[in-house]
């Protein structure tokens, strides 16, 4: 653990240091670009629906995370309103009926926020093109983000092409541009009691540093959810996550979560991909948000698991894991902020 706490030093040092690239405008994704008569968010015609969108504002305020905040229906938005409604003593349903609209608006959060970038959104050090394979990543120093959209997108918790919905393909992005986003920006940042390698992701994630204290987390394969309790077994949090495949099963047991690493290296093995190339070899990744375990790993007491993050948030709850409990990155970064010792008690269960 200390070699890698080390590699995480030299990789806040890139990150913090970082250059900026030169891309003017809100590049649209591909399905995006096909269609480019835009219209604003709430008008007909619009991807986002206004009032999901807010939902899925609230849901994350209050510490029910839906994912990527899109503004549509889907599995990790239906699950982030039953346990909103189990944490919150309401009928667990999974729609958004009177009741659970009357309780999130109590959070108190407009749906969304105009954001003036500052270096700390747009600054990075970026790699474009970034390549899939492991077997080409080893030979990066940093596996960071490809653009400033991806890393204002997953500043904000949400994506490439929720941002370009929300603002126009046409409009500016870089320092001093501004941006309608959704609005997950913290109330506090003060992160006392975490490691400064972990209150900077934080930051730079929108974490806010206002979490409940959670004693036990919960990992249900039939759910897709990661859940947070507290000591009085109250349900406090949720989050979507991937809980494994047919290949490498969830390990069903009681663990415990032992260490933390932020932005750690990654040791690929291919002795333990079943889907690894045959000659693949095996290599030290370099860290980054979008390498194999994103921004943080919290190691099991199981053998070769952990809870991380990942490169691709918008794949949560919809793709297979090899084993681990994948995340999104802002989403391990508040339960690493909500679960604030190692320690404490990891349940998998069918």
């Amino acid at each position: 653990m200390r070699h890698a706490s080390r590699w995480i030093a030299a990789a806040c040092a890139i990150a913090s240091v970082g250059v900026f690239a030169q891309q003017p405008k809100v590049v649209a994704p591909p399905s995006a670009a096909a269609n480019p008569a835009w219209v604003p968010p709430g008008s007909p015609g619009s991807p986002i629906d206004t009032d999901l969108f807010h939902a899925q504002i609230l849901l994350d305020a209050a510490g029910f995370s839906p994912g990527a905040i899109d503004g549509k229906h889907g599995s990790s938005f239906k699950q982030a309103l039953r346990g909103f409604q189990e944490g919150h003593g309401l009928a667990v349903s999974g729609t958004l009926d009177t009741p659970t609209r009357q309780a999130l608006l109590k959070v108190g959060r407009p749906s969304a926020v105009m954001v003036k970038l500052g270096p700390d959104d747009v600054q990075s050090t970026y790699v474009y093109p970034l390549p899939k394979d492991p077997e080409k990543q080893y030979k990066l120093a940093f596996l960071g983000y490809r653009n400033m959209l991806e890393k204002v997108a997953e500043r904000y918790h949400t994506t490439p092409a929720t941002v370009v919905a929300l603002n126009g393909p046409e409009k500016l992005i870089g320092l001093g541009q501004t941006l309608r986003m959704p609005n997950v920006v913290p109330i506090s940042r003060d992160y006392v009691g975490t490691h400064p390698d972990g209150a900077r992701l934080m930051a730079l994630l929108n974490v806010d540093a206002r979490q409940p204290h959670g004693d036990h987390i919960v990992v249900d394969k039939s759910e897709g959810a990661l859940k947070v309790f507290d000591p009085s077994d109250q349900l406090v949090a949720q989050f979507p996550v991937t809980t494994g495949s047919t290949h490498d099963p969830l390990p069903v047991g009681t663990w415990k979560v032992t260490t933390y690493a932020f932005l750690p290296p990654f040791h690929y093995q291919p002795n333990l991909f079943w889907d690894a190339k045959d000659n693949a070899k095996e290599h030290r990744l370099a860290p980054g948000p979008n390498g194999p375990v994103g921004v943080a790993w919290l190691d099991l007491t199981k053998k070769h698991y952990g809870i991380h993050g990942t490169p691709e948030p918008s794949t949560i709850g919809k793709t297979e894991s090899h084993g681990c409990i994948r995340m999104t990155n802002w989403d391990v970064m508040r339960l690493a902020r909500i679960m604030t010792k190692p320690g404490f008690p990891a349940i998998f269960q069918e």
